[in-house]
């Protein structure tokens, strides 16, 4: 049984991807730059705001002085509208409630900056006793770094054998990969299910409760 699941959060615990399209687009518009359509993003995502401003601008405007800029108006309108369109997937409440039961301890690592993914736990999930909820900040590589994870293993000391990664994406598999833990690939987020299996998920599922089945598979064996 696993002690310890990892869960990136955009697309894989909320569906964030219309506030942050939203964000991104207000920011470029802000700062004078054509918005994108919201099915853009996410293949714009999964590698922290920085890259996500880069990748949304013009290739000729991709200049840190503009890409600060932008990130800023981002950040100023996120933080007020992180929570207009976003939700839980179907089924995770129900999961992470069963696992919390079963005393797995839970843990987020995002490379979205940590603030907002703690105001994010804090309201979609209030009674999750998280163990650690960890974000992008500046001193700290973005994942497919896996500085968070050892962050994360930190607070909370767990052999690597106890610990489950989850995600979305190929960045989320190779974060899993480097840190030596075993990884899920989640089918219901924002990348395809090609990209999971071309970086090399251990694990690939379709609903919430596969994961369930994957922490308790080594007792359910005994």
């Amino acid at each position: 049984m696993k002690k310890l699941v990892i869960f990136d959060l955009d697309g894989t615990l909320l569906n964030t991807i219309d506030d942050l399209g939203n964000a991104t687009n207000h920011a470029l518009e802000t700062c004078g730059f054509a918005p994108h359509s919201l099915a853009s993003y996410p293949f714009f995502v999964g590698n922290g705001i920085l890259r996500l401003i880069e990748r949304a601008l013009p290739e000729d405007a991709r200049t840190k002085p503009v890409i600060d800029r932008v990130r800023a108006e981002f950040m100023k309108y996120y933080d007020a509208h992180s929570m207009d369109c976003t939700v839980p997937y179907q089924g995770i409440p129900e999961l992470l409630s069963s696992l919390q039961g079963r005393g797995v301890a839970l843990a987020v690592a995002s490379n979205k900056y940590r603030h907002a993914v703690q105001e994010l736990m804090r309201h979609y999930f209030p009674d999750i006793k998280w163990a650690a909820v960890e974000g992008q900040v500046e001193e700290r590589p973005v994942k497919p770094d896996p500085s968070i994870v050892f962050e994360i293993l930190s607070q909370h000391p767990t052999p690597k054998a106890d610990v489950l990664y989850v995600g979305d994406s190929g960045v989320d598999m190779e974060t899993a990969r480097r840190a030596c833990v075993e990884s899920v690939g989640v089918t219901w987020g924002f990348r395809s299910v090609k990209e999971l299996k071309d970086t090399y998920a251990d694990n690939i599922v379709y609903n919430p409760g596969e994961i369930l089945d994957i922490v308790m598979r080594d007792s359910m064996s005994l």
